[in-house]
């Protein structure tokens, strides 16, 4: 996007869920860049002596910073670099041995995630929560020792292993691209090796009376809906304001129910559901729903056919949108960003307790492996990229492991005694 970079215009420019880069045309290299989250940094882009397209960033803000003073600090520094100076090398050097971890986080490595909008918040998030010890520490200073003696008392505060290792593993790519910019000679955590998890894996999953209850709490809701609908509008026309539109029993009211049977039907993930476009549905012949490699948490697209229900319910679904791109749209067409409240209440309507959206991922697997699928074929269903992931899944119900040794059992052959 290309403008004159205003108070007024970094003001009313929303964000949205990818980075938005502002080009000043008064002086040709300033930048304002919109993040995700609504921060607003300033910056330059400009070509090295090879021709390499960089982009360095002012270390500076709106609107703590004003528009005026961040275009005259880029314009000096585009100066200097018309003169054959370098800022980017000449940041790094000064910054090698002495750059903070959270500095490092919040600054030039941030900025580096937040070109993957779908995780870079959370990934933020989970880092500065789970290092904040480490908050002031120069990245030149944490080493394996350092790391392992924090890993050993995590162990010792009972955080399980498989949670202290994915903890772990958000920080070592932090280090591998400090490494590669020149900060650090080498990675730290090169000779930290993941905790072994000896802990059987926990799959939660829905019973069958669960689900009866699950799917009745479901119905319920849209009937309270419905009634509260035709109250209020009783209520309306009353006194005379234009009623709201009907909710027919023959229409879902809004984007639960149909998520829900699209999820326990696909084990498709929430990210994936949210941001699961029309273009990628197909409810003609042989119905099915396309996770494109972008959406997918491993990065490969996959296929997922779509049984009677999930077809019933996105047919259903679709009949009553609008022009949408996405299928199950937020406010003003954007992606839903919570279902908290929404799933909570439910849950607590069927009495159902410790299950996670993400568990109807769980129960679409467990019962593909109650109904005897190969673990391969959940596999791919699941988007896993290997077979170890599957087995996490592959958990049968103990009515179904007894009833399977229960097959085994023969008629006794009846014995007389001898005369």
């Amino acid at each position: 996007m290309k403008a004159k970079i205003t108070r007024e215009l970094l003001r009313d420019t929303k964000p949205t869920t990818k980075t938005i880069d502002i080009m000043d045309t008064d002086v040709r290299g300033f930048l304002a860049r919109i993040t995700p989250s609504g921060a607003i940094n300033y910056g330059i882009r400009y070509s090295d002596r090879n021709g390499k397209q960089c982009r360095y960033s002012l270390g500076k803000t709106f609107p703590s910073t004003s528009v005026s003073d961040a275009r005259e600090e880029a314009r000096t520094l585009l100066g200097s670099i018309a003169q054959g100076n370098g800022p980017a090398a000449d940041k790094k050097a000064r910054q090698a041995g002495r750059l903070t971890l959270f500095q490092f986080i919040e600054g030039d490595y941030g900025d580096h995630l937040r070109h993957r909008p779908k995780t870079a918040d959370s990934t933020i998030e989970r880092l500065k929560k789970c290092f904040v010890k480490f908050k002031d520490t120069p990245l030149s200073d944490l080493d394996a020792k350092t790391i392992n003696s924090w890993r050993a008392a995590r162990t010792k505060a009972g955080i399980a292993p498989s949670t202290i290792n994915r903890d772990i593993g958000a920080l070592r790519p932090v280090f591998s691209r400090a490494v590669d910019w020149g900060l650090l000679p080498t990675n730290p955590l090169a000779p930290v090796k993941p905790l072994k998890n000896t802990a059987d894996p926990l799959v939660r999953y829905l019973t069958d009376d669960e689900e009866t209850r699950l799917r009745a709490a479901l119905i319920s809701r849209e009937e309270r809906d419905r009634v509260a609908r035709t109250k209020t509008n009783a209520w309306r026309i009353k006194r005379k304001i234009e009623p709201l539109p009907e909710l027919p029993h023959s229409h879902f009211v809004d984007y639960l129910h149909p998520a829900v049977l699209l999820s326990i039907n696909t084990g498709i993930r929430q990210g994936e559901l949210t941001s699961l476009t029309w273009d990628r549905v197909k409810l003609d012949g042989d119905a099915s729903i396309f996770i494109s490699g972008n959406a997918a948490k491993s990065g490969k697209g996959r296929h997922i056919p779509l049984n009677a229900e999930a077809k019933a319910a996105l047919t259903q679904w679709k009949s009553q949108q609008r022009d949408t791109a996405l299928v199950f749209p937020g406010r003003e067409g954007n992606p839903i960003t919570e279902v908290k409240t929404a799933w909570r209440n439910l849950l607590a309507d069927a009495e159902i307790v410790n299950f996670r959206w993400h568990d109807m991922r769980h129960h679409f697997a467990s019962r593909l492996v109650m109904a005897s699928v190969d673990l391969n074929t959940v596999r791919e269903l699941l988007g896993h990229g290997d077979l170890k992931m599957t087995l996490r899944y592959a958990h049968l119900a103990p009515e179904h492991k007894a009833a399977a040794v229960g097959k085994l059992v023969r008629p006794m052959t009846p014995t007389t005694d001898e005369a």
